[in-house]
């Protein structure tokens, strides 16, 4: 484990249409002290020919293929299992970060006493424009507030694999992150939340949140795996139901 060296996580999957977009974004952090792990989940577009010609440029630029596809959580394992850092974060090839999101967290890590932080984050629309919402983050997060809801933008959020070891998402298919933050807050107490807006957010037509009955379907399974009984999880599910559509939504800042 190299001190001070964050291990940026990256699946893909038919990613031509924005990876190169997301890796520039991780390259021109100002923090230079990164590396970028990305997993080619048996990709059929260009996707494979796009990350060879980064790599090539840029050794700090890792890739891994899978030679069937995997799905996200098993791609994130498998580059997290590879990672050498210190810290790691997360971005998924369809997001960006701007440019000073690693030094601004790596200021608050070494400034909190907190094992892990996430920021506010705004949304953009899939052909790229950037829309004036923004989700803000909690200045706190406890385990028991994110058992209501996933309230970690994946995309935002970074750990301290030197004080937790490394911490791997459950193999499901989707929500798998939600569960993997649970983690980190159960290992290393409360998130500490970044105000500032740090990535934007891709809205697709296709994403889970557009899908109400398959991400209620994976919020069950999520509390099955943190321990809940079958009674218990629906109860949850009903707090969760409460918490997305009346309290959660209030996360939502509308800019000039």
């Amino acid at each position: 484990m190299k001190k001070g060296l964050v291990s940026v996580i990256m699946p893909a999957y038919n990613s031509e249409a924005y990876i190169a977009e997301a890796i520039q974004s991780v390259i021109s952090q100002t923090y230079p002290q990164w590396e970028l792990l990305i997993v080619n989940d048996a990709s059929r577009d260009s996707t494979e020919q796009i990350l060879k010609n980064y790599s090539d440029e840029d050794s700090r630029i890792r890739v891994f293929h899978n030679s069937t596809n995997r799905g996200t959580a098993f791609s994130r394992n498998k580059a997290i299992e590879a990672s050498e850092g210190e810290f790691i974060s997360f971005l998924d090839t369809d997001d960006l970060w701007k440019n000073n999101k690693l030094e601004r967290q790596l200021e608050v890590l070494s400034k909190s006493n907190v094992a892990a932080c996430f920021s506010s984050y705004q949304l953009m629309h899939e052909s790229g424009k950037k829309s004036n919402v923004i989700i803000q983050a909690l200045p706190v997060l406890s385990h028991c507030r994110l058992l209501k809801a996933n309230y970690v933008g994946n995309l935002t959020g970074i750990y301290n694999a030197g004080l937790l070891g490394k911490i791997y998402a459950p193999d499901i298919r989707k929500r798998q992150d939600w569960a993997m933050w649970l983690r980190v807050i159960e290992e290393g107490g409360p998130m500490e939340g970044i105000w500032e807006s740090l990535a934007y957010y891709r809205l697709r037509k296709n994403s889970i949140s557009g899908n109400k009955l398959e991400m209620l379907k994976y919020n069950y399974k999520v509390y099955r795996l943190v321990g809940f009984s079958r009674r218990a999880s629906l109860k949850r599910m009903l707090i969760f139901l409460n918490e997305q559509f009346f309290v959660k939504s209030k996360q939502r800042l509308t800019i000039e």
